[in-house]
């Protein structure tokens, strides 16, 4: 008899779901032109870079390749600077996001505890740092002075922290419920075997979403080795794509680095981005799960 009324009770909702209204199709609506607003450029760039010269030329491509050819792509893979840069800024972006982590967890981490001392005077200096920045040229003779002007670390340390990300890291943990830490504490553990056995374990969203935003913004930087890096064999992916177009499109540098056939340059500069794009790309579908959640659970406490 309890099976046959929970039945009854049951079969009215599933026949009541919500049907679209007007204000979901216009959320759909605005969800898609952002899409194509972002899939459509990428889709041209592509096109572009696997769409043969005598193509180009006469202006075919849009958004599919014409008379399909891998040529730029191997052109561009055969050059010894562009594999090296490439291989060198995944190395730089690894090693950053690592390290970035480490040092937004080790700040956020003793900042959500209320007991310690002179906590809210960090936080106000911390924050301080979000609005007001010394500049380009005092930083360039502090580097100077620290011997990091023209070496790989100028591209690391600078930007080991993020004051935003660290809000969001701290955020996280104010949401873990009090109780887990005080029973590990009448365990015996410590503030540090707390925050390996009980905060990390449940923070992986906020790590994978923070480790992201680290990494995606090691990769496409390039204006600090614009600056501060003259040796060309520390120049990042993207600094060196930026030197291509730059180049690539004047007669003179076409005609040393072979490029002088009419529409080439273009194949070969639509390959550069598509080669200098794809890596960072190839991160989001592992951490997709933890994105959402990540942000969303670290911006409101509790």
């Amino acid at each position: 008899m309890i099976n046959t009324q929970e039945r009854t009770y049951r079969r009215p909702n599933v026949g009541k779901l919500k049907r679209p209204g007007p204000g979901d199709w216009v959320i759909l609506a605005v969800c898609v032109l952002l899409i194509l607003a972002c899939l459509l450029p990428v889709m041209s760039v592509a096109a572009r870079s696997l769409s043969s010269n005598d193509a180009l030329i006469r202006r075919d491509v849009t958004l599919w390749p014409v008379e399909l050819t891998f040529d730029a792509y191997r052109t561009v893979l055969s050059d010894a600077r562009f594999t090296w840069s490439l291989a060198w800024t995944a190395m730089l972006t690894g090693l950053f996001t690592i390290l970035a982590m480490l040092m937004t967890v080790f700040c956020a981490y003793p900042l959500h505890y209320d007991h310690l001392k002179g906590r809210r005077l960090i936080n106000i200096l911390i924050i301080f740092t979000m609005y007001f920045h010394a500049g380009i040229v005092p930083m360039f003779l502090l580097y100077q002075r620290l011997g990091l002007l023209n070496h790989p670390m100028v591209l690391v340390l600078p930007g080991l922290i993020s004051v935003f990300n660290m809000i969001i890291m701290r955020s996280f943990f104010y949401g873990i419920p009090e109780s887990l830490r005080e029973s590990a504490e009448i365990d015996g553990a410590g503030p540090v075997r707390v925050l390996l056995k009980v905060y990390l374990p449940l923070s992986k969203p906020v790590l994978a979403t923070l480790s992201l935003f680290y990494a995606v913004g090691r990769w496409n930087g390039f204006s600090d080795a614009l600056m501060f890096v003259q040796d060309r064999t520390w120049h990042p992916i993207q600094l060196l794509l930026f030197n291509i177009l730059q180049n690539i499109v004047q007669i003179e540098v076409q005609a040393q680095e072979g490029f002088a056939m009419p529409g080439h340059a273009e194949t070969l500069r639509s390959a550069s981005v598509m080669v200098a794009m794809i890596p960072i790309l190839l991160v989001y579908p592992w951490l997709q799960k933890y994105f959402i959640s990540g942000v969303t659970l670290g911006a409101v406490k509790g």
